[in-house]
């Protein structure tokens, strides 16, 4: 039987950051960057992405304030990016690779992160893959009329539970009411409730982080400007039934970045990689070779 990697910690810019990681260590770095404000953690991406495993040395980590990381204020974009490079750099460091340029590998408020730092550190990187995110908050505005239309799968939620994820909670029972009652938007696949329960009752999640993480100074990110400078090889996969990030985001951030790639994979919702794992699995893999 498969038994996960241990958890271990590493120490970046004052917080102790929670992490696995997976294959040769002399291989080149996949860092994954998880989805989230709040309530993410690396869990998920580690599982997905481990294929990967046979030929990058793959970490997946959660962010300060999420997860098993430590509640470290303080709680920004661009203090995320920083842990982000300064993770890279102790790990090439610790294991002396050869390669020090990493596989960047973001997805949904971590793909925000990614799109950041590629712009931030473009040095840091050799690839960058973007998975069912956008490059602005204005993608909010059409999440929202998806959800209208959609919003019959989730008898528990309403519109105002909605609205609350993209600004603010009142405390962290709020905040896991919400989340359990919207579990159904997340996939494609059909909804069971009982494990969407197990899933709520047992997420690590922290609403002081989610909502300075949408405070007046860092929810109105918007990276469309600069996307004509990433240099790295890009690819961005996106459901076509996501409804967070709807695939028209993906489309726009292909037409910014040069040369990149855009994958819209059919019949999969925000969790494309987890739904279609084999096939997106099959995609990075053509793409990093």
């Amino acid at each position: 039987m498969y038994s996960s990697p241990p958890l271990q910690y590493i120490r970046i810019n004052g917080a102790d950051l929670a992490y696995r990681e997976a294959g040769d260590v002399s291989d080149q770095l996949f860092i994954t960057l998880h989805g989230g404000r709040g309530f993410g953690s690396h869990e998920s991406d580690f599982s997905a992405y481990l294929p990967l495993s046979t030929t990058h040395h793959i970490v997946s980590f959660d962010f300060r304030g999420h997860g098993q990381s430590s509640h470290t204020p303080p709680y920004t974009f661009s203090q995320l990016v920083d842990d982000i490079e300064s993770l890279r750099q102790q790990l090439v460091a610790k294991h002396n690779k050869k390669e020090a340029k990493a596989v960047i590998c973001g997805g949904s408020f971590g793909g925000y992160l990614a799109q950041q730092y590629a712009i931030t550190y473009p040095g840091g990187l050799s690839h960058l893959i973007l998975r069912g995110t956008a490059p602005s908050y204005e993608h909010e505005t059409e999440a929202m009329e998806v959800l209208e239309q959609r919003l019959s799968r989730a008898p528990l939620a309403s519109l105002n539970f909605l609205k609350k994820v993209f600004s603010s909670f009142v405390d962290d029972d709020e905040m896991r009411l919400v989340m359990f009652a919207i579990g159904p938007l997340y996939s494609e696949a059909e909804y069971d409730a009982d494990k969407g329960l197990e899933r709520a009752r047992s997420m690590r999640l922290s609403a002081k982080v989610h909502n300075d993480l949408y405070s007046e100074q860092e929810k109105y990110f918007d990276y469309r400007p600069k996307l004509k400078d990433i240099k790295a090889k890009t690819l961005i996969v996106v459901g076509d039934k996501d409804w967070i990030c709807p695939p028209s985001q993906s489309k726009l951030i292909h037409q910014s970045i040069p040369g990149s790639e855009l994958l819209i994979v059919p019949n999969a919702n925000h969790s494309v990689h987890q739904e279609k794992n084999e096939e997106v699995i099959a995609a990075i893999r053509k793409f990093l070779s």
